[in-house]
């Protein structure tokens, strides 16, 4: 059963962050997520010294607050003249240093260290669950993520259109009247819930290996939204139930061999994809060069 729970934790996380995933590709904001997953560590801190509670809806809270500010930051620079490598860089970097710095004064006797929010555990998952009237329901693990993952599901299927206009072009959907500024940061708490939510199963650091991996394998497959997004989280929910027996065989870190699965399928996507492989690519370029008649001198 405890491989059940612990398998089920990590498809639904890669479920959820494969989603949000392929809006951050398409917009070319992939190091958004990595930014994101950092700099939500303050929001967790003040969350739990306000609420003295280190209970999921806090914590999602604290996070999705603290993203949002991130990313308002990360704009204002960038609207200052800051490159945009360059803001995601100092803010992400000066959040997530407010962050530990938090922790290190004032959770040094409570269960919130770096190691449990950079790294996590996904074994210990199925032994942290909720009770309703003594009787167990199953991981918090499980329902914090799947809340994250219904949440995105209905967000995006409501406004699938706004979403996919604006990371398209958001030049025309300004011009339709769509609030692009509304749907952007739409978009990012929602990558703040979902990232906060798989602390507990993954860690950061591997949410961003889930956020960003699964979906740019996806991009290199096709070029239609609703198919990537398919894609996306088959690729995502593969490499986690793979990765789950590859770590059973050699004995390693479950997190870890579930992201390492999924950058093989992204080696194989890149070298073997139909329209972007690049061995497809170079076969295609010798044939039109053999198919070439050379001019008589």
């Amino acid at each position: 059963m405890n491989d059940l729970w612990i398998i089920l934790t990590a498809a639904l996380v890669a479920a959820a962050c494969s989603l949000v995933g392929c809006f951050l590709v398409l917009r070319k904001m992939a190091m958004i997520g990595d930014a994101i997953s950092h700099s939500v560590l303050p929001g967790i801190v003040i969350a739990f010294l306000i609420s003295g509670s280190r209970g999921s809806i806090f914590m999602l809270i604290g996070a999705a607050v603290i993203g949002l500010i991130t990313v308002f930051l990360i704009q204002l620079f960038q609207q200052s003249g800051v490159q945009s490598d360059a803001s995601i860089g100092v803010v992400f970097t000066a959040m997530f240093s407010i962050g530990v710095v938090l922790v290190s004064l004032y959770t040094r006797q409570i269960d919130l260290d770096l190691d449990c929010v950079l790294y996590g555990e996904i074994a210990y998952v199925p032994w942290n669950t909720i009770e309703v009237g003594g009787v167990s329901i199953g991981p918090k693990a499980v329902w914090a993520v799947g809340f994250a993952l219904l949440l995105s599901s209905v967000v995006i299927g409501l406004f699938y259109k706004q979403f996919k206009l604006c990371s398209f072009d958001p030049a025309l959907a300004a011009a339709v009247g769509i609030p692009v500024l509304l749907f952007h940061y739409l978009l990012m708490g929602l990558v703040s819930i979902t990232t906060v939510a798989s602390f507990e199963s993954v860690g950061a650091i591997l949410v961003v290996g889930m956020l960003i991996v699964p979906a740019a394998t996806a991009y290199l497959l096709t070029e239609k939204l609703s198919v990537m997004i398919v894609l996306s989280v088959t690729v995502g929910v593969i490499s986690s139930i793979a990765g789950y027996f590859v770590a059973y065989l050699l004995d390693a870190s479950i997190a870890g061999c579930m992201i390492s699965v999924a950058g093989v399928m992204f080696v194989i996507a890149f070298l073997l994809s139909p329209t972007n492989g690049l061995i497809i690519r170079k076969i295609r370029q010798k044939r039109g060069l053999s198919g070439v008649i050379p001019e008589s001198i």
